[in-house]
């Protein structure tokens, strides 16, 4: 089943995650309203709606004075997804924007976790990856710390494991997080 477009919403709310996180400020300068918004790697399925859904947030960023390092696509299956890995972290971004089917990120997570640099609590999703199903198919450490926007333009994250770490939060899947947070665990 094919993704259904983002919505405004969802892009805005996108957006306000990625400038409220605290790596995406330039490096050794103060952090605060009006500073250069700096790099991301954005990557999608193929499908239509989530290449229409990764031009929109690129050029929105770009907008906004942000910098896209690479845009890259991947397959919903394929025998390895080690090339369009390595190129989505090849030029070292802050962050890395993402949609795609639940199916296909899954591989590619793995992928990423498994032979680049990739850090999953660096990387900032659309919707259609917003389904639980995806830490069974891809593992808890290719998902930890994603975050992404709903639809509606809320947001949410994958977190620890229900009682793995005691006064975490409300286990793995944590919709509404707060879009200033920062890293997983930071106040």
């Amino acid at each position: 089943m094919a993704p259904p477009p983002h919505t405004a919403a969802e892009l805005s709310a996108l957006i306000g995650l990625l400038t409220g996180f605290p790596a995406m400020q330039p490096a050794g300068l103060p952090t605060r309203p009006g500073d250069e918004l700096v790099t991301v790697a954005v990557g999608h399925g193929r499908d239509d709606a989530l290449r229409a859904a990764a031009a929109a947030f690129a050029e929105e960023w770009r907008a906004r004075g942000g910098r896209v390092l690479a845009t890259v696509d991947w397959p919903e299956s394929a025998a390895s997804w080690l090339r369009p890995a390595r190129r989505l972290t090849a030029q070292g971004p802050r962050a890395w924007v993402v949609t795609g089917a639940v199916t296909g990120w899954a591989q590619m997570s793995r992928r990423l976790r498994h032979s680049t640099a990739w850090d999953p609590a660096r990387t900032f999703a659309f919707a259609a990856l917003h389904d639980p199903r995806l830490r069974e198919l891809a593992g808890p450490d290719a998902v930890r710390g994603l975050r992404g926007a709903t639809a509606e333009g809320g947001t949410w994250e994958f977190g620890e494991e229900a009682g793995e770490h005691e006064g975490e939060g409300e286990g793995f899947f944590r919709p509404s997080v707060s879009s200033s947070r920062g890293r997983r665990g930071a106040p």
